[in-house]
């Protein structure tokens, strides 16, 4: 698992300069390194030039986050992980998570947009559940007009939030895929995980575990 250092000191002390310059010694000793930088300032711009984020970007950095009161911005490389990988990974709590683009992704729904007729993608790609378009004539389940968002969003809702009832109580990804696993194992595995937590004598109310575990190339 990672390592953690920071670097900390009171405004103009230096600390990003000296952070980005060992940022970039470690790249050239050839390490993956992440940063993430905390603030308390809010309406911060990320990644432009004269930025700390920007700084960290340019001495090397794999990956760099910026954590303030209004945001937290993650930008890292194109690891070419799939659209369900990266919702699962990066975005695990929210009740939905709208993709843009992605039109080749696989098992994935897909709602058309288009404006004219020539346009549609329909029969070149999978998945696609609904349309959205002001073009006269179109026709399937469900077709939406360009201006009918607030139904778009109900349409979601119902399909895929309030109809899957519960949330997860355990989710696997193995190499950053979701494997499905049926309620009776969530149960199993999230009992079991919880019962080895409580042994560790952890004083909170343990509302969310994570676990994260990397096996050798000869395991």
């Amino acid at each position: 698992m990672s390592s953690i250092v920071s670097f900390i000191g009171w405004h103009d002390s230096g600390k990003t300069t000296l952070a980005k310059q060992v940022v970039t010694e470690l790249k050239k000793l050839g390490y993956r390194v992440a940063v993430i930088k905390s603030s308390n300032d809010s309406g911060i711009q990320f990644d432009t030039p004269g930025t700390d984020t920007f700084m960290h970007k340019e001495a090397g950095a794999d990956s760099v986050m910026l954590v303030a009161p209004d945001q937290m911005v993650l930008q890292t490389k194109n690891s070419n992980l799939s659209l369900r990988t990266l919702a699962h990974r990066y975005f695990p709590d929210v009740d939905i998570v709208i993709g843009e683009g992605f039109k080749t992704a696989r098992k994935i729904p897909k709602i058309e947009v288009f404006r004219n007729r020539d346009q549609k993608l329909r029969d070149e790609v999978h998945g696609v559940i609904a349309v959205a378009t002001d073009v006269e004539g179109v026709a399937g389940n469900y077709v939406f007009r360009l201006d009918e968002a607030p139904e778009i969003a109900l349409f979601i809702e119902k399909r895929f939030i309030t109809s899957k009832g519960g949330r997860e109580v355990a989710a696997l990804l193995v190499n950053g895929h979701k494997i499905p696993i049926k309620d009776f194992i969530q149960e199993a595995l999230a009992g079991t995980v919880h019962g080895f937590v409580k042994t560790l004598k952890f004083n909170k109310d343990i509302k969310e575990i994570e676990l994260r575990i990397r096996l050798d190339d000869e395991s």
